[in-house]
């Protein structure tokens, strides 16, 4: 890969990992609840439903799409949230053709209730239609000198990360926290004892990732964890915060797939974001793409020019955790090792 942005490309997967960031709008619009936009219900409307952090994205580029001949005459009607209730909420009857969740396992649920086809991620992305990594993000000028996830548990300091138990982001936050340890050589009862640690520094739990950057831009704790595509569009809002891509941490790959019932626009729209146009506005909202060759400066980044530095180490989750079947077992599960803290903590909700 030639690109000046790029990192190493993660197996079976296309990967160009430059990214831009641009956001639209008042942070304040983009909530985490279940948004709808009033769009009639046709063959020609895609319902799509999607996790919080995507929305400045997606406005960009259902416009795009709909200038191209797959999209004409196509409108949308959205629904934003925390990724496992919007994912729960399809499994239960909420309309889909196209949706976007945090993690793969939420994709998984509609392929166990028969709602996407088995084979949704088979194609050479995977099914992942952009990425993005975890970050810490601090008050501007970094008042209490955190610069990576030990600083963290420090006596004093006040984390803000989303909820497990309904957000997709706030697991690949628990994962990038437990795996630093592993990755500086630790055992798995020390990364136990650090999560321990974390979850008793955390002070607000909220029920999704956006929601999460809200209560933390609103005044609530030190360091908030996050997607650095959420980092950056804080600081496109003129947020006064600042983030750290710390040395370890984790490759996040957000997945899409149509529903078996999807209207036709929704398949060619599928198909779309993995144009450079579509991957273009991904980055322009902070996203890392996952075609090569799709690269921009970034303003809001903390090296404009250069916005995406490689992590001394990257986790992944099929590298590093077997993948979202068996970190969701191991970690997520009743009993797991995270319920399992944040109830002996006290932290759940």
């Amino acid at each position: 890969m030639t690109s000046k942005h790029a990192v190493t490309p993660h197996q079976g997967r296309r990967r160009g990992l430059a990214l831009a960031a641009g956001v639209t709008a008042a942070l304040a619009a983009l909530t985490g609840c279940g948004a709808t936009s009033d769009a009639a219900s046709s063959s020609n409307t895609i319902n799509l439903v999607a996790y919080s952090t995507p929305q400045t994205a997606f406005k960009s580029i259902e416009a795009a799409f709909e200038k191209t001949s797959g999209g004409k005459d196509v409108s949308f009607k959205e629904s934003y949230g925390p990724s496992g209730d919007q994912s729960r909420a399809v499994a239960g009857g909420l309309k889909a053709d196209f949706v976007n969740f945090s993690l793969e396992s939420d994709v998984t649920r509609l392929v166990d209730g028969g709602q996407v086809a088995a084979d949704w991620n088979a194609g050479p992305d995977k099914g992942i239609v952009a990425d993005s990594v975890v970050v810490i993000v601090v008050r501007k000028g970094n008042p209490k000198h955190i610069e990576g996830w030990d600083d963290l548990v420090k006596p004093g300091i006040q984390i803000v990360t989303p909820n497990p138990a309904s957000s997709g982001g706030a697991r690949w936050n628990t994962l990038a926290a437990y795996g630093h340890v592993l990755a500086q050589g630790g055992t798995e009862d020390q990364a136990k004892d650090y999560l321990t640690k974390f979850f008793q520094h955390a002070v607000s739990l909220p029920g999704s990732a956006r929601d999460a950057l809200t209560s933390f831009t609103g005044g609530n704790g030190d360091a908030l964890i996050s997607y650095e595509n959420e980092a950056i569009l804080a600081r496109q809002n003129d947020q006064d915060v600042d983030y750290i891509v710390p040395d370890q941490t984790l490759l996040i790959e957000t997945p899409a797939a149509v529903t078996k019932d999807a209207t036709p626009a929704a398949k060619k729209f599928l198909d779309f974001l993995y144009t450079p146009e579509a991957q273009k506005d991904f980055v322009k909202s902070g996203y890392r793409p996952v075609v090569d060759g799709v690269t921009a400066d970034v303003e809001g980044a903390n090296d404009p020019s250069n916005p995406f530095p490689t992590p001394a180490k990257l986790l992944t989750i099929e590298g590093d955790f077997g993948g979202w079947p068996a970190a969701q077992k191991k970690f997520f599960d009743d009993g797991a090792i995270v319920p399992t803290i944040q109830e002996a903590t006290g932290k759940t909700q």
